[in-house]
């Protein structure tokens, strides 16, 4: 038995899920267990090109059910959507959905934009999909469990409770805001458009204990990286949830989870959406963003664009307790004439180089050899030029744990396994 959690270094968008659909092929579950329909986990593989939301990206696998956990936020039109698309490209989903996960409703995510447009110039960058809004329902206790949705008459009342508190606070901060549905006609929707999956609600815990007594791989999936978690990211603009590995187990359905392998996922330069500090910014970046293809997988907004940051990246691979790191896009880097890795910082606070970082930190630079022989076509890592070669042997010496995944294309052949 084997349980694998795969988790981001950065800042979320590093590659997790071409590694989570590589590493599916031999699990028997694949378990998303954090934040919502803000994730954008990219797949391409014999069935097409995916960008995948909600669904865990193991549901490709034939053999492997998806698993929706407690600890996520779902947006149910939004999955019945999800759902349609992978199953018309000839999938056939296979889903476990905890009824302990909170329903994201479109209330939610009308309080999200109103609250981005409110904080003007000051806003958090959010995906407006309601994701910080729903877990802070959940976490006043005014949440709506997906559970519910089995319970018609507790489901009605429930939202009634979450109404009562919540619209006078709406109306009270947003001028604009406006809001006529009863908590009834909110039940009826959401059993309406739960339809397609709602016979999947179940303790997710007994299906998975069930795996494991039969010593089956469990691989576990997170959204967003280390720089974007709640409570060790950098802080305000992070996620609304723990998208860290220790968490796996909790909002995955096993709490007593002490995973065999955690793989970190870093791309092979830096890349982030939304506010914050990016210390290693290139000065240049529309030409290889393009290149690269780095825009939001749920938002469509344009990434900025660095070179590899070996400190933010080792704080993510320790937050991580990573056992290993899968190193993506290193493809992206062939032609790319000024090439170096950031080994330190220099200025204010430097000595303590953790999030939330500064602009008022620079980068120190390593400069590195560039490479320009196409390498999509390698499998084997002497394959790759020298200078390839040298430039993943550095990151892995400077994260101080093995880079023993190598991606060099966005399919799911294009892996180096070292």
């Amino acid at each position: 038995m084997s349980s694998i959690v795969v988790v981001g270094a950065n800042w979320g968008d590093e590659g997790k899920g071409r590694i989570v659909d590589f590493l599916a092929d031999q699990a028997s579950a694949s378990i998303r267990f954090q934040g919502g329909n803000n994730a954008g986990h990219t797949v391409v593989n014999d069935f097409g090109t995916f960008k995948l939301h909600q669904l865990p990206s193991g549901v490709f696998n034939p053999d492997c059910i998806g698993v929706l956990g407690p600890g996520m936020v779902i947006s149910p039109a939004l999955l019945s959507e999800e759902i349609a698309e992978v199953e018309q490209a000839g999938v056939k989903v296979k889903l476990c959905i905890s009824d302990r996960a909170t329903l994201c409703l479109p209330l939610h995510a009308l309080e999200d934009t109103l609250e981005e447009l409110r904080l003007g110039d000051g806003a958090y960058g959010s995906t407006r999909q309601g994701i910080a809004p729903c877990y802070g329902d959940r976490v006043m206790k005014k949440g709506i469990l997906v559970g519910w949705l089995k319970q018609p008459e507790v489901l009605v009342e429930r939202i009634q409770f979450m109404l009562d508190w919540k619209l006078p606070q709406l109306r009270a901060l947003y001028p604009t805001f406006e809001f006529e549905q009863t908590a009834q006609e909110m039940a009826d929707w959401l059993l309406e458009v739960s339809a397609p999956w709602r016979d999947a609600i179940c303790n997710v815990s007994l299906p998975l204990k069930a795996i494991q007594a039969e010593s089956k791989t469990l691989l576990f999936e997170a959204q967003l990286g280390a720089g974007r978690d709640l409570v060790y990211g950098e802080y305000p603009w992070t996620t609304s949830s723990n998208c860290v590995s220790m968490y796996a187990g909790i909002g995955g359905g096993l709490p007593a989870l002490r995973p065999e392998r955690v793989v970190a996922v870093a791309k092979a330069f830096s890349s982030s959406v939304g506010t914050g500090t990016l210390i290693t910014a290139m000065e240049e970046q529309d030409a290889f963003r393009e290149l690269a293809g780095e825009f939001g997988a749920t938002t469509g907004r344009p990434r900025d664009m660095g070179y590899f940051d070996a400190v933010a990246t080792k704080n993510g691979v320790e937050l991580q307790a990573a056992t290993e790191v899968a190193l993506t896009k290193v493809d992206c880097l062939t032609g790319l004439k000024d090439l170096k890795i950031c080994v330190s910082y220099d200025g204010e606070h430097s000595e303590n180089p953790i999030w939330p970082q500064t602009a008022s930190l620079k980068a120190v630079y390593e400069q590195m050899e560039s490479w320009s022989e196409d390498i999509t076509g390698c499998r084997k890592f002497e394959e790759l030029p020298v200078a390839a070669q040298k430039y993943v042997l550095r990151i892995e010496e400077l994260m101080g744990v093995p880079v023993k995944m190598v991606s060099v294309g966005p399919g799911r052949e294009q892996m180096i396994i070292r």
